[in-house]
């Protein structure tokens, strides 16, 4: 099992290795390993590596070299890619020794908006998908508006895997002042390890000028971090936005719980993100409380059908304080929001979700 990540935060590769693992597989997870990286304790072999370059073209041909390596002389059955940028070698690798392979995309790569004016890095990975992808047997993807897209491109079948999380539990939840959490406020919340931009998390900063008694915590990492840093300064709303950095899952959870409300706000820019259907809506569901978003495919179906929140129309900053203002003082709604969601949770959990993987890895197995 492979990814360019540290593994530190990546909870869907988490639960695939916990579920694989459960059913008597020998783990190997591939990483690497960066200067704030936090120690790993799991039931399963991990291997981070050390790498010279952390960024760019020589981070990606340094690590897919180094991994293709590692993989052609490890001993292993089966080799699990996740996402595009671990494809290639864990491709080559396989091919050589005869092995069948497991693809995970987590997203519609080529579609992210990061290489989408880098013509030449786009079409780097393109070329990787088109040569690789239609040879593929064993395919997974995030939902359907993703393996839609792949459907129409190569006339492959994915299976449709979501990021859903275990049923929440907790031994001990922590108080308020033990977060050092506002007391007096409501607290809103948005998560993740890709607070990027048009995520809508900039608007959101902007709208607390508008909310009198709202704590808006950001909780985790990203390109925007600093820009959103300094323009709370500069709005003078150190006492009403609180920035946590990124930490582990169950720690995470323990702020998330303590929230009214949890945004996610993703602008419809680019097919990633149209089409995205975040964990932290999953983790919302599971903490209980109801959702702000934007009208994206893959959410509306979502808080539609179980009815747990309520939509933006746009991106301006009353706006957007305004139905914040609306999620928060309708006691009627929130009534039958806290009913629906509990509803939603008891649906919405990876032990019925992992059954899709369990069933692909019968099938490798014959």
């Amino acid at each position: 099992m492979s990814v360019t990540n540290d593994l530190t935060t990546d909870q869907r590769v988490k639960k695939v290795c916990e579920s694989l693992n459960a059913l008597d597989y020998d783990i190997l997870l591939i990483g690497r390993i960066l200067p704030d990286s936090i120690k790993l304790n799991r039931p399963y072999k991990c291997k981070r590596i050390k790498l010279f370059f952390n960024k760019g073209f020589l981070f990606y041909a340094e690590y897919n070299l180094r991994l293709f390596f590692l993989l052609l002389f490890s001993k292993v059955d089966i080799f699990h890619a996740n996402d595009l940028d671990t494809l290639l070698p864990n491709y080559l690798a396989a091919r050589i020794r005869r092995k069948p392979i497991v693809y995970d995309s987590h997203e519609y790569f080529t579609g992210v908006p990061e290489i989408q004016n880098k013509t030449l890095v786009k079409n780097v990975w393109l070329t990787i998908e088109r040569w690789i992808f239609p040879k593929l047997k064993y395919i997974f993807t995030v939902n359907q508006s993703i393996a839609q897209l792949y459907k129409e491109e190569y006339n492959k079948d994915l299976r449709i895997l979501r990021n859903i999380p275990h049923k929440l539990q907790f031994k001990e939840l922590k108080s308020k002042s033990e977060l050092n959490i506002p007391e007096d406020k409501d607290i809103i919340i948005t998560q993740g390890a890709g607070i990027n931009i048009d995520r809508g998390i900039e608007e959101a900063v902007e709208a607390m000028q508008y909310l009198e008694d709202v704590c808006l915590m950001i909780i985790g990492n990203g390109d925007v971090i600093p820009k959103l840093k300094k323009r709370v300064l500069e709005l003078k709303l150190e006492n009403s936005i609180i920035f946590r950095g990124r930490m582990p899952y169950h720690e995470m959870m323990q702020y998330t719980q303590h929230a009214q409300l949890g945004l996610t706000l993703d602008k419809n820019t680019n097919i990633n993100y149209r089409f995205s259907l975040p964990n932290k809506l999953f983790d919302y569901i599971h903490a209980g409380i109801p959702i702000l978003a934007t009208k994206v495919i893959e959410i509306e179906k979502i808080i539609n059908k179980y009815k747990i929140g309520l939509f933006i129309d746009n991106h301006e900053p009353k706006h957007i304080a305004q139905q914040i203002r609306l999620a928060l003082n309708n006691k009627k709604l929130n009534t039958e929001w806290k009913s629906n969601i509990n509803l939603a949770a008891d649906e919405l959990h990876w032990g019925s979700e992992e059954k899709i993987l369990k069933e692909v890895y019968n099938k490798i197995e014959g």
